[in-house]
């Protein structure tokens, strides 16, 4: 049901709907099926120019019904015994390429250097130069021997984002047999429910989860068309994940400051209130879901 309609103002012929949607209509704890509701066919009617999904609100029984990150921003502080400060990490550049002994000099030579992390990129995935079982042993080679030179905690972001949901969760399986403390997923191309059944996953076997954006700019970059990220962002915290690439305003990669830092805090804030001129349309309650830790990807 639309009950409200205001025009976007300095535009001509745009206009911002309020629609409410009858809860019964979602199955609970599916982000796959909220978003075949609210997103599927009606993008593509003839009768619409364009439609773009700005924000949403949550209702909190509905959060509810949903597991949320595996670990959230207080409990990973606390396995890593770091207090006070961001996390500092890397991506392992030519990220496509090395060997895997090579990688994991590479992984190292960063985390005795000072990195709290380093990163597989989004697309290291198992390819014939590398392949993942390869590279998760020789990585947990260069954590342990870091961790026992610098006396800190160290982690690196195993990407198990795979063909297959099977696959995912035999490559989690490995990292978690290996010790490491966290893995990575490409939640967009990997998709909702493989993601929410990674997430279930980490929380079971005591995983960190850290989550690449990579395809959201397909989906969030056109002004008038598609959705906003703040609502992927949303959508990621019901799935579940403890890290989530947000961009920054002064690197690589498009960002508004006031924007940005809005959704930032929809990430990791417990309730936020309504703020148009940071991008967000509806007081949001989280109903003590752990949050996101916002990560400025794209350099700073």
């Amino acid at each position: 049901r639309c009950y409200d309609i205001e025009p976007v103002v300095g535009e001509e012929n745009q206009y911002i709907a309020y629609v409410a949607y009858p809860l019964d209509l979602f199955e609970e704890g599916s982000v796959t099926n909220l978003f075949t509701s609210i997103v599927g066919n009606v993008f593509g009617f003839k009768a619409l120019r364009a439609l773009r999904l700005e924000d949403l609100r949550i209702p909190k029984s509905y959060i509810k019904t949903f597991q949320g990150p595996p670990n959230g921003i207080q409990v990973e502080r606390d396995k890593l015994n770091k207090y006070g400060r961001p996390f500092l990490g890397c991506t392992i550049k030519p990220k496509l390429g090395l060997s895997a002994k090579n990688y994991g000099r590479a992984c190292y030579e960063c985390l005795r250097g000072g990195l709290d992390f380093t990163k597989d990129d989004e697309n290291v995935n198992s390819q014939p130069f590398m392949r993942w079982r390869d590279r998760f042993l020789f990585v947990a080679e260069a954590i342990y021997k870091s961790q026992a030179e610098s006396g800190e905690i160290k982690g690196h972001y195993l990407n198990a984002t795979a063909g297959t949901c099977e696959e995912m969760l035999k490559r989690a399986q490995c990292a978690k047999e290996l010790g490491v403390p966290i893995i990575m997923h490409d939640y967009l191309t990997g998709g909702f429910t493989a993601n929410t059944t990674l997430a279930h996953y980490c929380r079971d076997h005591s995983l960190l989860l850290h989550i690449h954006r990579a395809m959201h700019a397909v989906i969030d970059r056109q002004k008038i068309h598609g959705m906003h990220f703040r609502v992927l962002a949303k959508a990621l915290r019901l799935s579940g994940g403890d890290h989530l690439h947000s961009g920054t305003v002064v690197g690589k990669l498009e960002g508004e400051r006031e924007v940005t830092l809005g959704f930032v805090d929809l990430m990791r804030d417990n309730f936020s209130e309504k703020d148009r001129s940071r991008g967000i349309y509806f007081t949001q309650d989280w109903v003590s879901l752990p949050g996101t830790i916002p990560v400025a990807s794209g350099g700073i």
